[in-house]
């Protein structure tokens, strides 16, 4: 959907990020609650996304694996959110809620996305009022975004409502929570770079910083 956006577009709102520290886990501040390690087959922690699972690919959900359930769990959550989206909040991607103690993972294309049905799962409302999976879509130019697989145990509680949504999803966890964590990995769309006069080049995202050689700009 974005990839259509002028580059400049990106490049101007490069300063406006909704920041690490506004995803959910964060904004419990309990430092001191127990870690679940949070795992993707597709990626390593802080590594790059797969096209496969982006709005440049086919868009399906990544595979999630989770470990280190406390006993006394009586469901689990997962939220993704962009870390780097231009918004004033992270952008949800997905939430799902009611899994079972006895999941431990979610296989590659389990969640609903734009072309593809998923399993059938309670899945709250991403930032686009769909209960999908928003595969990640960064502004062409706003450099690399982080994506975060948050993933929470909770005790038992007041049961979600039908279609949960972000504030309800953190009210629960911020009381019903014994343990989480989560898995950050990354997706940025190319860089156009100016070489000479007469030609671009494309740059990964992931490089932009690093431009072209100095050589290149003589």
């Amino acid at each position: 959907m974005l990839e259509k956006l002028p580059e400049s577009v990106g490049e101007s709102l490069d300063g406006v990020r909704a920041g690490l520290e506004n995803i959910v886990f964060h904004r419990l501040g309990r430092p001191e609650m127990p870690r679940l390690e949070v795992l993707s087959a597709a990626f390593p922690a802080g590594g790059s996304i797969p096209v496969q699972y982006t709005a440049d690919g086919a868009g399906f959900s990544p595979p999630l694996s989770w470990s280190g359930v406390p006993p006394s769990t009586a469901s689990i959550v997962l939220i993704v959110e962009d870390a780097d989206s231009p918004t004033p909040h992270p952008l949800v991607h997905v939430i799902v809620v009611n899994m079972g103690v006895d999941d431990a993972d979610l296989k590659e294309g389990v969640l609903n996305s734009p072309d593809h049905e998923g399993a059938a799962l309670q899945v709250g409302r991403n930032s686009f009022l769909k209960t999908a999976w928003l595969p990640p879509d960064p502004p062409p130019g706003h450099g690399v975004h982080r994506y975060v697989f948050q993933v929470f145990a909770l005790h038992v509680g007041a049961p979600f409502s039908q279609v949960p949504g972000r504030q309800e999803v953190f009210e629960a966890v911020e009381a019903r929570a014994i343990a989480g964590g989560y898995l950050i990995g990354t997706y940025g769309r190319e860089h156009k770079v100016k070489v000479n006069a007469e030609e671009e080049v494309l740059v990964p995202a992931r490089d932009a910083e690093e431009r072209v050689a100095p050589t290149a700009l003589a």
